[in-house]
């Protein structure tokens, strides 16, 4: 009988997602196994009702070499994604078929449900052997959960941040870097039009690396990350600096949704999701408004926000995106579960999954950032990872 595999993809999208499941599913078909697409990551095992017969259209997907032909094309997630974490469901966001059944356990006095019993239950009737799950930390977190619970697992890992524990390197970051000098560089002609000082906010909650590398790259004057607080009269202070130094009388910056002003807080909104984290943004705003207040600048505020991780992955993400899904489906065929793929020091490795709880991966800022002056820096490129991680 064929060994049958379960596929999902959760959290954010971000560029190179469809290239890693078309290599995945086209490596597990020629080895012979059957390969089931999960829908909206782990909302679509938490959502299947096994009595009810419209549910597995719903929910999952089971896939053909016809299926992904051309998914590779385009950006985002062909199976679509959630934040949805089956062992932290809130009880608005149960679904109905599952309220009072017995394979929920009640974890909090909110009424917080865990349903991995469900989840399990869920598998065994797909018949799925094991699971190949791409995610940040957040959605490769339940993964270890499952790997705990006796599943068999392969984590892929994705994010724009590229804060993923464990790799140098996750799929969707140098697409979002790569579009995000590419909107610095066009937002030069307004703000040197206007003689005005330019604020970029980027994505980056835990890491500030977006916002380094994307400076970086792009030549701007300061770079505000989220591993160091940031003094606004200093920081105005070299922004004034910046915008006599330049003949067109102009200054540009980066700053990460996650970084802190000195003094302040994280700028977070609305409410927790399933994996305790609130919307992050706008910071990049608020620092606006005292950096004119301070200067009497006027200044060009650009919260680039999803355009980072939006449309088809560059070649850098498309080659590791199907490396990291044909290495998957190898590791599968070795028998040898409970890893995550990743690299270190530019080559392909594995680690085991459980990792991804170690810890949150951050700029090392000693050998990358100047603190004192807001900038990238490098100390000493010998021996430095190529992505600066």
């Amino acid at each position: 009988m064929k060994k049958t595999l379960g596929l999902l993809t959760g959290g954010g999208d971000v560029p190179g997602l469809n290239p890693c499941m078309k290599a995945v599913v086209m490596s597990a078909l020629e080895a012979g196994y059957n390969v089931i697409g999960i829908k909206r990551g782990w909302g679509g095992l938490l959502g299947y009702n096994p009595d009810d017969p419209d549910s597995e259209a719903k929910n999952i997907r089971r896939l053909t070499s016809e299926d992904v032909r051309i998914i590779d094309r385009t950006g985002g997630t062909f199976l679509h994604t959630s934040r949805t974490n089956p062992q932290r469901v809130s009880p608005g966001m149960v679904p109905d078929f599952l309220k009072g059944s017995p394979l929920g356990k009640q974890i909090d006095d909110q009424g917080t449900m865990d349903y991995t019993a469900h989840v399990l239950k869920v598998l065994e009737i797909l018949g799925i052997d094991t699971m190949v799950t791409i995610g940040g930390d957040d959605t490769l977190s339940y993964s270890v959960r499952l790997h705990q619970e006796g599943i068999p697992v392969i984590a892929i890992p994705k994010t724009m941040d590229n804060d993923v524990f464990g790799t140098d390197y996750c799929i969707g970051f140098s697409t979002a870097v790569t579009r995000s000098v590419e909107f610095i560089t066009n937002m030069r002609t307004s703000v040197g039009s206007h003689e005005r000082i330019g604020i970029v906010e980027l994505f980056g909650r835990n890491s500030g690396e977006t916002s380094l590398i994307s400076a970086y790259l792009a030549y701007v004057d300061r770079a505000i990350i989220t591993e160091v607080h940031c003094n606004v009269d200093r920081l105005c202070e070299f922004l004034m600096r910046d915008k006599r130094n330049n003949p067109s009388n102009y200054a540009i910056m980066t700053i990460s949704e996650g970084a802190i002003l000195e003094g302040g807080a994280v700028i977070e909104t609305g409410e927790e999701d399933a994996y305790g984290h609130r919307k992050l943004g706008g910071v990049g705003q608020l620092l606006s408004e005292q950096v004119k207040q301070i200067t009497g600048e006027n200044i060009m505020v650009q919260q680039l926000a999803y355009l980072m991780r939006s449309g088809a992955p560059d070649s850098l993400d498309r080659m590791v995106a199907m490396s990291f899904g044909h290495l998957a489906i190898q590791l599968v065929q070795r028998g040898d579960t409970g890893k995550i793929v990743g690299l270190h020091g530019g080559k392909y490795t594995t680690m085991p999954v459980s990792i991804v709880l170690a810890g949150k991966k951050r700029v090392d800022v000693p050998a990358f950032y100047d603190i004192e002056n807001y900038k990238p820096k490098i100390k000493d490129f010998m021996g430095v990872p190529m992505f600066l991680s």
